[in-house]
This record gives structure tokens, sequence and C-alpha cells, in this order.
């Protein structure tokens, strides 16, 4: 009987989270997406009262945790009498899904770009990337603000604006993975057995694209969320009375002395959802991208 050695051979995806794991900042982001979309998920079930319900008879009331508050409002109510506790876990729910709709546009828009830029070359490719140029020329918010502007306000816009806003990003991290991968020999064999250009560029050439577009994904997920509550602080956004961290603010502008807990709790919300995603993304570039594997 002979004596095989035996090797362990570990799945890409455990490989992939010991790599991933060892980036402690990475796994605090994850933690916050995690407790983020379980919040926009259960919000209709742990929020304790309407967002949009009004009491007349606790207007501006500070938190349960300080002098004045009641059990009643944890995190106290707003100059109308709005619960704001329940306002931020609602407005979790709005600026998961704003985020979420934003990846999954720009993403798709911008992929098919990238492939067709980078997969052509030629006139094609330089006709799409003068196109890029002139997107990426403007600040991204004054982008976002002229496209809402022409379109109107609303959160659906919104979301549309800050979609194109960005395009750009995954049209070129797509263009420039295409034309490193169209160089290499599997192409050249799918080519000369006869495949066509679309099997070659969606089946052969994108899914080795992916690494580097899963972390722009992460990373514009952050994006959105930042953008559409700048837009939302503007006025160009969501609009009142819905429940969204930007119009938050917004509203709670005039208070900022009188009021600090209704300018710093969905401050505080923004800044751990962009701090999440950004944390994240940079622990899945490091995982994904073997050059900087120590």
């Amino acid at each position: 009987m002979e004596n095989i050695s035996e090797e362990k051979i570990d799945h890409p995806l455990v490989e992939f989270w010991q790599q991933f794991s060892k980036n402690k900042g990475a796994i605090f982001g994850l933690a916050i997406i995690v407790i983020f979309t379980l919040i926009a998920l259960l919000a209709p079930l742990i929020a304790p009262h309407s967002p949009t319900a009004i009491d007349p008879e606790f207007l501006r009331v500070s938190p349960a945790f300080s002098e004045g508050g009641t059990s009643k409002y944890f995190f106290g109510t707003d100059d109308v009498g709005r619960d704001l506790l329940s306002r931020l876990i609602h407005g979790a729910q709005i600026s998961m899904l704003i985020g979420f709709f934003v990846v999954i546009i720009s993403c798709a828009i911008g992929t098919f770009l990238g492939l067709i830029s980078g997969y052509y070359g030629g006139w094609v490719d330089r006709l799409i990337m003068r196109f890029i140029d002139i997107l990426m020329a403007f600040p991204s918010i004054l982008l976002a603000i002229v496209v809402v502007s022409v379109m109107g306000p609303g959160i659906s816009n919104a979301i549309i604006a800050v979609a194109i806003v960005a395009i750009p990003g995954f049209t070129r991290i797509v263009r420039g993975s295409v034309l490193a991968e169209k160089k290499k020999q599997y192409v050249m064999a799918s080519k000369t057995f006869g495949a066509s250009s679309f099997r070659i560029m969606f089946f052969e050439i994108l899914p080795n694209c992916m690494a580097p577009l899963i972390v722009q994904a992460s990373l514009g997920f952050s994006d959105g969320i930042l953008n559409a509550a700048a837009l939302g602080f503007l006025g160009l956004g969501a609009q009142a009375p819905t429940p969204e961290w930007g119009i938050m603010l917004a509203d709670a502008r005039p208070f900022i002395e009188s009021s600090p807990w209704m300018v710093t709790l969905p401050g505080l919300c923004i800044l751990f959802a962009v701090l999440g995603f950004n944390l994240f993304g940079d622990g899945l570039r490091d995982a994904l991208d073997p050059r900087l594997k120590r």
C-alpha cells in the first residue's frame, strides 16, 4: 500500500477569507455593513414609531440619555415632533437602497462601455473615452446637481444622477482590465475556435475582470450614499417628509446650536455607513489583488 502524502488544498473562498480577515479594518467595515443591512431589512419591525408621525407635545426633545429626555423617544425628536430613532432606522433603508441601485446601474453601464472600449479599440475606444473624460471633467457632486436640476428633484432622479457620476470609474477600470486580458492566450484560442466577440467579451474576459470590479462596486456604494445625502441636503434628492439622512441634516441646520443631536445623529449615520464601505473596499482590494498579498 503506497503512502500518499495529503496536501491541503484550500478552496478559493477559504483562501480569500484568510487573506481578508488579516485586515482588521476590513472586518470592522464588514461588521458595520452587516449592521446597517440588518437595520434596513428590519426597519418596519424595529422602528418604535412611524417615521412621519408627529407628536406636537414633544418638540425637539433631548435624547433619553441626556437632561430633559424621555424614554418614549430614545434619540429625541425633531422640530415637528417626529421620532429621530425611527427616522434614522428608515433612513438606513433608503440610503442602502439608493447605494444598491446606484451601483447596479453604474456598474452595468460602465462595465458595458469598458468592455466595448477595451475590446474593439480604435475609434470606438476614442469616442467612449472622450465621453468619459467629459464626465470626469466636472466635480462629481456638481455634475449630479446639474442632472437633477434638469430632471427634477426626487429619489429616483437622484439615483440616476449619482449613477451617471459613478459610470466613469467603472468604465476606466474595466477598460484597463480588458486591455490586459485580450492579449492573453485564452482569448487568442477563443478567436481561433471561432467564438463570437460577444462570447469572448462577456464569457471569457469579463469573469477575469471581476476582482477590480467588485472592489469598485464596494467603494461606489459609499459614494452613492454620500452623494445622495448631499443632494438631499441641498433639497434636490429625496423630498420631505421622507426620512432620508440628507434631508434630516438640512431640516436640523437651523437648530445646530440649540438642538445639536438633530444634526449629530444623522451625520454619524452617514459617517459610519461611508466608513464601513470604504474599509470593506480596501480589504477586498488587498485580498483580491495578488500583488498586494503579504
